[in-house]
């Protein structure tokens, strides 16, 4: 007898090993695909205001929702053992679907996307953004909601531009924190691996379903075809069960060509699919419907996968972050380079964090001080941001400082004295500590002995102090500007190399390295002077001066003929002659 329907089903349960089901609550008790309406670029850009308007920040106590690191081992868990399945069934020689053979083709990206969400998910991350205060996301970062929609309204396929104007749209009603757009990418990535999953578990579920479709129906066919209680009998456990379409389905394409007359088998289905308002026809359409969209949804995961992969998610912040357009506007804040910009936004989010303002609210206080500044270098929002005003910036702001960056502060504060007096109260703790072990065992310590364990522990107190700091300050890093397009000529900038010339050798040396600096520099107004000068000697002139000299001049001439600069030589010989030194 066929099992029943429920253990064909437990079956196809355990292929996918275990399968959590969720929390009663939340996006994970409903296990269909991600799916909905298929929206054009306008109807998404509305979509995207309209979401922006209904979702509700929580304010208060958020609920407890089931980690989405946890989620994603689960579902890590589900597609390794989906892959396997599928594997199998094709080494077994059973036909898969096109979906099957996509996620068995492409499991690699899977791989690829589980370890970047894992390098970029800290266990941390998500408690610093907005999260949702009602609907099926609450508790999770409202990013993440997001994220969701942008999926399922695009049936998986995610594009570059599509996204931008997705995201601009949203921010038009709700802006979007600067930790919430860097999150886009790892939340897209998280919601397609969970799209994944569920299309996994449908190929599984299918392919069990038609095996065991199969095997009632040579069962059936092997036994006596013509005779009806046979098939009475292996149908029994569907008798007032709706039969799953794709088993149904599966008979329909097994008993093709048969005449109802001479087959039960095809009678019974008939009959069957008939008390629930559906013929042959319609089950089989509705089957070839569903794996053809499970089909185009898995192709569009593995396309926007590979899309993910590619795109350059600092050009997609800095289009659609309203807190760059902001600085844009109004300072030149869009010449900088990445790194004095990412130094604006960290301080910008800091600030925000720990004041009564938003981010928002800070970008616009520090561009009204900067606005009345009194001073050039005060009118940049640098100044207040991350230059010598900040102080004046976090008062106003009301910014209250958490115990981690009043520490970092003080030590900084410290400056050299600080890092003496901490080597020297690290060395005598390290030293009391040492004459009180050999103290506690009975051991008289001579002052000869004593002095030297001080000597000594001096130098592992250096060490540990260095540790400490390099580990618990970051290095303040110069503003700089881009200039992608070359240093302009309001910005000549000159390029001085200092070198010995001993021997011929030196000369071809230093000529190639300079033609390398200019090779590697972003172009424009920039000079390369080889400042050069000859080694220690008894007189002001030594017989060799002449020849390197000359080779230098020659050289010099060889790379401003190979590279002519628009305004002058790009290249300089500065030769120093020696001067005597009475010490």
């Amino acid at each position: 007898m066929i099992p029943a329907p429920e253990s064909v089903l437990r079956r196809s349960a355990a292929r996918l090993a275990t399968w959590w089901q969720g929390p009663p609550s939340g996006p994970w008790q409903d296990a269909t695909p991600v799916r909905a309406e298929l929206f054009g670029i306008e109807r998404l850009e509305h979509h995207a205001r309209t979401l922006a308007a209904a979702q509700t920040v929580q304010t208060g106590r958020v609920p407890r929702v089931v980690l989405l690191n946890r989620r994603l081992k689960e579902n890590a868990g589900v597609l390794s053992a989906a892959c396997r399945a599928i594997g199998a069934a094709q080494a077994a020689g059973i036909a898969i679907t096109p979906a099957g053979e996509w996620l068995l083709d492409n499991y690699h990206l899977v791989e690829q996307q589980l370890r970047q969400i894992s390098d970029d998910l800290p266990p941390g991350y998500y408690r610093q953004l907005p999260k949702l205060a009602e609907g099926p996301f609450a508790g999770y970062p409202r990013v993440f909601g997001l994220a969701w929609a942008s999926v399922a309204h695009t049936d998986s396929l995610i594009t570059a531009g599509v996204l931008v104007r997705f995201v601009e749209s949203y921010q038009q009603v709700q802006p979007l924190m600067i930790g919430e757009v860097w999150a886009v990418a790892i939340s897209l990535r998280i919601v397609l691996i969970e799209n994944m999953r569920r299309l996994a578990a449908e190929i599984i579920e299918a392919m069990t379903l038609r095996a065991a479709a199969d095997r009632l129906a040579d069962r059936i066919l092997g036994e006596n075809p013509s005779q009806p209680g046979t098939v009475a009998a292996a149908l029994a456990p569907w008798a007032d069960v709706a039969l799953p379409q794709v088993m149904a389905a599966q008979f329909v394409r097994r008993l093709r060509g048969c005449d109802p007359s001479d087959t039960p088998l095809l009678a019974w289905l008939i009959g069957h699919l008939g008390r629930r308002g559906l013929s042959l026809e319609t089950v089989m359409q509705s089957a070839q419907d569903k794996q053809g969209a499970t089909n185009v949804t898995m192709r569009n995961i593995v396309t926007s996968m590979r899309s993910l992969s590619e795109m350059d998610w600092a050009d997609f912040f800095e289009d659609v972050s309203v807190i760059d357009a902001s600085l844009r506007a109004a300072s030149d804040f869009g010449a900088m380079d990445f790194a004095t910009r990412n130094q604006y936004r960290t301080a910008i989010e800091e600030t925000a964090r720990g004041s009564r303002l938003s981010e928002g609210g800070v970008v616009a206080l520090a561009l009204d001080m900067a606005a009345s500044g009194s001073e050039a270098r005060h009118r940049d929002p640098g100044h207040w941001l991350i230059g010598e005003g900040r102080a004046t910036l976090e008062h106003e702001a009301g910014f209250s400082p958490p115990l981690r960056l009043r520490l970092r502060r003080g030590v900084q504060a410290g400056g050299l004295a600080g890092y003496l007096g901490a080597i020297g109260v690290t060395s005598l703790g390290m030293f009391a500590l040492a004459v009180w072990l050999i103290g506690a065992s009975g051991t008289a310590v001579p002052l000869v002995l004593a002095t030297l364990l001080l000597f000594i522990a001096s130098e592992p107190a250096c060490a540990l102090v260095t540790l400490f700091l390099t580990r618990f300050l970051r290095p303040s890093l110069l503003p700089g500007m881009e200039h992608a397009e070359g240093v302009p000529d309001t910005e000549r900038t000159v390029v001085a190399v200092p070198v010995l010339l001993a021997d011929l050798s030196d000369v071809d040396e230093v000529i190639e390295r300079l033609e390398v600096h200019h090779l590697s520099s972003t172009g424009g107004a920039v000079h390369f002077a080889l400042l050069s000068d000859g080694p220690d000697a008894a007189t002001q002139d030594v017989a060799q001066d002449a020849e390197l000299i000359a080779a230098a001049a020659a050289g010099i001439a060889r790379l401003n003929a190979a590279y002519p600069g628009d305004t002058g030589d790009r290249f300089i010989l500065l030769h120093r002659r020696r001067l005597w030194n009475g010490s």
